[in-house]
């Protein structure tokens, strides 16, 4: 097979395990969430709190993915995400039990872990060793036609399906993109040497500058997580937008399919941490305005700013982080993503609770939009930092990966400063 019929199978195949893990798996509770509640005892805060069990089912499947190196375990925790995906699916449809729902939401999260974390780790991996440019747009767009697919899914079955029949068919179409998801990749041969016989070298920042990035990344998380969870509720909870939640929920998807692209683009004109202050910034906007009464046009436009920008917040920092760990991306990947599980976990449990007080998410939404300031703030702190901290990464839109070993393409090319003063 050629090169490029073999790389766009295997971007296939986790664009279909991201449909299937986050898309699926994580993201129909979004929209089903209002159903949910009309039809069944599920108020606000149980809402919260069973959104809070899948991101801590998604912060555990991180810190595994953070803690084993070995690519064919990995490669097999891959194949169970997806298994997983589909069980948990299904079997919402199957009870009415808050604290099942909650072990089921627990387990999706963790099958949302092994499609984003592991499965991108191994995807970039794969790039890599076959010299292929380290950037994972396309594959990261499975997350918005996830999104899309799935607000668009209810919408048609409104009226043929209660929620419980919805969930099952969500399950049986889970299923279907298993089959590329499962076959398309590549099972990882265990060592670290590119097809052309050279040797991957890990090449790391250092741990001050990583932990800035954690945090800067643990506000993103806290931004991501209440407007995932509540966003459409917000919208249906305002009497002239009633019916509007789905297309919002769908202009979140269709706007974060190619964002990741974009941004990718973004990056490579201005720089990385230059981009990710602009996503940030941007996100800022699309989460205040559902606060506000406001029309369906500028909620529309809120949802296109916040689909637009986490997806390609996540991309960046993923990518960025998994470019200095050539050898293993899905550890460091794991790790970092540990901090915006913490911020999942927390911040949908606080938020409902405190509308199922205030009767309004008006303040929540304040708090996450202050919250992703101050991330915004560390961001810029990381650019002021000393160039042996590899403060100003910068992607080449000049240099032709493709031609070129891709351990190389990160040791020469990746940031401006000279990189043999990163720490070793």
């Amino acid at each position: 097979m050629r090169q490029h019929d073999s790389r766009l199978k295997v971007i296939l195949a986790g664009f279909s395990s991201l449909v299937l893990t986050l898309g699926i798996a994580r993201f129909a509770y979004t929209p089903l969430l209002p159903i949910m509640q009309d039809q069944t005892p599920l108020n606000d805060a149980l809402g919260g709190w069973i959104a809070t069990f899948n991101y801590a089912g998604y912060m555990l499947g991180a810190l595994i993915a953070a803690s084993i190196s070995d690519l064919r375990l990995k490669d097999s925790l891959y194949r169970v995400g997806l298994i997983v995906a589909i069980l948990s699916t299904l079997g919402m449809a199957w009870t009415e039990s808050w604290v099942l729902w909650s072990l089921l939401r627990f387990l999706a999260g963790l099958s949302s872990a092994a499609g984003l974390l592991i499965g991108s780790g191994l995807i970039l991996n794969w790039l890599i060793r076959h010299g292929h440019k380290m950037e994972l747009g396309l594959h990261f767009g499975g997350v918005g036609l996830g999104i899309a697919f799935s607000a668009v899914a209810v919408e048609l079955m409104l009226s043929r399906f209660d929620w419980a029949g919805q969930w099952e068919v969500f399950g049986l179409l889970g299923l279907l993109l298993a089959v590329p998801a499962w076959f398309w990749l590549p099972r990882p041969d265990g060592h670290n040497l590119t097809k052309a016989g050279e040797v991957l070298v890990d090449n790391p920042p250092s741990k001050p500058w990583m932990r800035l990035l954690a945090l800067s990344y643990f506000c993103a998380g806290v931004g991501y997580a209440i407007s995932a969870t509540f966003l459409v509720v917000i919208v249906e909870r305002q009497p002239a937008l009633q019916g509007y939640g789905v297309w919002v929920w769908f202009t979140v998807g269709l706007t974060a399919v190619p964002a990741c692209i974009v941004w990718d683009r973004i990056a490579r004109r201005i720089g990385v941490l230059q981009a990710m202050m602009l996503a940030f910034a941007m996100q800022i906007v699309g989460i205040l305005l559902p606060a506000l009464e406001v029309s369906a046009t500028l909620l529309l436009l809120s949802a296109a700013l916040y689909g637009g920008t986490f997806i390609g917040i996540v991309s960046l920092m993923l990518t960025m982080v998994g470019s200095f760990y050539p050898t293993r991306p899905a550890k460091p990947m794991g790790r970092l993503t540990l901090s915006y599980g913490v911020a999942q976990v927390i911040a949908p449990a606080m938020a409902g609770s405190f509308a199922e007080i205030s009767g309004s998410y008006a303040g929540s939404l304040a708090t996450a939009s202050a919250v992703m300031l101050m991330g915004m703030g560390v961001l810029w702190k990381l650019m002021r930092m000393d160039a042996s901290d590899v403060t100003r990464l910068k992607y080449s839109a000049k240099i032709d990966s493709v031609t070129m070993p891709a351990h190389s393409y990160i040791r020469k090319y990746s940031w401006r400063h000279d990189p043999s003063k990163a720490r070793k």
